[in-house]
């Protein structure tokens, strides 16, 4: 018996891989664009509704390609509207993605990778593990999934206006499907996503800095976390490859190569009982930004079984971002949002099969070795 045929993942294509495949096979390039719409702004899931392609097209598609994005195993709706969605990869490891709804926006929070491969000590993701990088179709299916799911929400239709590269992973270790993900958010012939709402989040993968800022006009978060080396170092191991000198350097040349008038970097910072929410820190963290255009979120930290760190009281949160606002800064204080199904900021897991053997190498961290 011979082997059947592996057809192309169509939700795999950027708009232009699309119209290079398209010319390979002998077809007119606009026939991308056609698909794209079809599969981006209708959301269909079956070649044959695209009924503006002929019929030898059609039947062409359906015999080499197919539209195939991760598998909802588990939807959980928060108290508080938020929704989280476990979604299953081909090869069995789970991801998560979160949908944040408010008054004037609402915002989806996309996953890059199969657990994370950095190891920052107050993220859930981080005790996971790593597996792989997500593909183009699996990034972008995330998205494809909230479009499609939220349409049907009885309460009636709840857009995706905001995209944040936030979820599970580190975007800019999984360079080359990230972009091409985002370029479809961006596409006026797919989500036509503003530029301005889509936002991606690093803990400073500076050279991928640099090249995103070549790359792609988006908005940029870091999650920095403390103000100094010696404690950036424990907090976010990547610090001791990327210091935070380096880094700031990197964030000013990221907004140098931005041609909107708006610009600023977003710091994501997360509020650690007695770790990094003392008044010296909140000083030290405004003498450190001084003169870089800045949005600083404060996030409570969220708590997830068998770490050792604590929520900051709401007292400290307040005076930490009254001695920001003092010094001039733009801060915001996170809400706290679907915490009751573990989909707040820090808390996604997912089902990771670890090839990091991260789990044994926390467990040495909390024992002290």
């Amino acid at each position: 018996m011979s082997a059947s045929k592996v057809k192309v993942n169509l939700l795999d294509f950027s708009h232009e891989a699309l119209k290079e495949w398209f010319a390979s096979v002998g077809e007119k390039p606009f026939r991308a664009t056609q698909v794209i719409k079809w599969l981006h702004q209708m959301g269909v899931d079956d070649l044959t509704q695209m009924t503006n392609l002929s019929k030898t097209l059609r039947a062409f598609l359906q015999e080499n390609a197919e539209i195939r994005a991760p598998e909802i195993v588990m939807e959980q709706q928060s108290a508080d509207g938020t929704c989280k969605w476990v979604l299953r990869l081909a090869d069995g490891n789970a991801i998560e993605t979160v949908f944040i709804p408010e008054e004037d926006r609402g915002t989806l929070c996309v996953s890059s990778q199969v657990g994370c491969a950095l190891d920052c000590t107050f993220c859930s993701t981080a005790r996971q593990g790593f597996n792989r990088n997500l593909t183009v179709a699996e990034i972008i299916g995330q998205l494809w999934i909230a479009k499609r799911t939220l349409q049907k929400d009885p309460k009636g239709e709840r857009a995706v206006t905001n995209v944040v590269m936030m979820g599970m992973g580190e975007p800019l270790l999984n360079f080359e499907p990230v972009v091409a993900a985002l370029r479809l958010m961006l596409d006026d012939n797919a989500y036509g996503l503003s530029r301005r709402r889509v936002t991606v989040s690093t803990s400073g993968v500076l050279p991928a800095m640099g090249r995103l800022a070549d790359t792609l006009d988006v908005s940029l978060a870091v999650s920095l976390h403390a103000p100094n080396d010696e404690l950036r170092n424990r907090l976010v191991p990547l610090n001791r490859k990327y210091p935070i000198k380096e880094l700031l350097a990197a964030c000013q040349s990221f907004l140098d190569k931005k041609d909107t008038q708006r610009k600023y970097i977003t710091w994501e910072y997360v509020m650690l009982d007695g770790v990094n929410d003392t008044e010296q820190h909140a000083h030290e963290l405004a003498a450190l930004l001084q003169g870089i255009p800045s949005k600083i979120n404060l996030i409570p930290f969220n708590p997830f079984p068998d770490t050792r760190y604590k929520r900051s009281s709401n007292n400290r949160i307040y005076r930490f971002r009254d001695i920001l606002q003092e010094s001039g800064y733009t801060v915001m204080t996170r809400k706290t949002r679907g915490d009751d199904i573990d989909a707040a900021c820090g808390q996604l897991a997912g089902e990771v099969n670890d090839r990091s053997r991260r789990e044994i190498h926390f467990a040495r961290i909390e024992q002290g070795h």
